[in-house]
């Protein structure tokens, strides 16, 4: 079966799964602005999902977790990350999103959220590689062979043991692996370590040379990101939280080549896009972008304040308005 992997340019540049921060609304930006290779969703809960299907159907816009599946025409390539340590759920969910269109399945390995290990999904895979298979195996049987399955993990659990995880992975059919380069334990709150990348790169091409792999961790920009890759030998790089304020990114931008008015206007239509995607979601997560794109201008700490003050996105999108409206000598 030819995939879109086949299709993409090497290296390509992907768009990390961020919960709360790569909603529906962000990326459709993002593809409006600079759109990335390929581009992943938040990851979504493939046991939620399998509990809620009678909900499908004329009831699915009342589902936020199919919510979080919405995407547009101009996110493709568009992967689904989806988490789970139950086989029968991972299947029907991998099923539900080939439905649903979506160009690849992928499996969340590394979340460290303590919420997500308690389920024994996440970065829990790592303590039980036979289970980890298992769930590979159902998302496999539910996608059919239509789409392709991928994973998303770390280099290792409490310390790097990468030898002994990515085996277990490699052998099961996937198409490509993420790679995370910290441990569990690390966060990210170490640098990541591409110091070990070239080695992990050659081992993996030794255990199955079919599995294409990104690396992902600390990519500040799109140049940075080709060298890295030229120099490891990866097939591809998956950029994250260098997103924040700058949906640019992937046009080798940074919010400094643009006016003030123009990441306002960004914010804006940001805020407009969530109100018009999930109306229900609390739009104090949509405050989170605020001070990535309101920083670095005279008069910005004062807009930012008045945005992180409101309580109701009506005013939060009126104060943009006005600001908007108002003469720049006036600002």
């Amino acid at each position: 079966m030819e995939s879109f992997w086949e299709k993409l340019p090497r290296p390509f540049m992907a768009l990390a799964p961020m919960a709360d921060v790569t909603d529906p609304a962000y990326r459709r930006l993002i593809a409006q602005t600079g759109r990335p290779d390929i581009t992943w969703t938040e990851f979504v809960s493939a046991d939620g999902l399998f509990h809620t299907r009678e909900k499908k159907g004329m009831q699915d816009a009342e589902n936020p977790l199919v919510r979080d599946l919405q995407y547009t025409e101009g996110e493709r390539p568009i992967v689904a990350q989806l988490f789970s340590s139950n086989p029968e759920m991972m299947e029907y969910a991998a099923r539900y999103a080939t439905e649903l269109g979506f160009d690849g399945v992928d499996i969340n390995m590394g979340c460290p959220d303590k919420s997500i290990e308690k389920q024994g999904a996440g970065a829990a895979h790592m303590k039980n590689p036979e289970r980890a298979k298992e769930v590979i195996a159902a998302a496999i049987r539910g996608t059919d062979g239509k789409i392709p399955v991928s994973v998303k993990t770390r280099i290792g659990y409490n310390k790097v043991e990468y030898q002994e995880w990515f085996p277990h992975l490699l052998s099961t059919g996937i198409s490509t692996l993420t790679i995370h380069l910290r441990t569990r334990k690390e966060m990210s709150l170490v640098a990541a370590h591409y110091e070990l990348a070239s080695e992990i790169v050659s081992f993996c091409r030794a255990q199955n040379p079919n599995v294409l792999l990104l690396a992902n961790g600390d990519l500040q920009s799109v140049a940075e990101a080709r060298a890295k890759a030229a120099e490891h030998g990866f097939d591809g790089m998956m950029l994250g939280r260098a997103i924040f304020g700058n949906p640019w990114l992937f046009n080798g931008e940074s919010p400094a080549d643009h006016t003030p008015e123009e990441r306002v206007r960004a914010l804006h239509t940001l805020a407009t896009y969530f109100s018009e995607l999930d109306p229900s979601k609390h739009f104090a997560i949509l405050k989170k972008h605020v001070k990535a794109f309101v920083s670095g201008w005279d008069g910005a700490s004062e807009l930012r304040a008045k945005l992180m003050e409101t309580t109701a996105l009506t005013d939060f999108q009126s104060i943009l308005n006005n600001y908007l409206k108002e003469p720049v000598e006036n600002r």
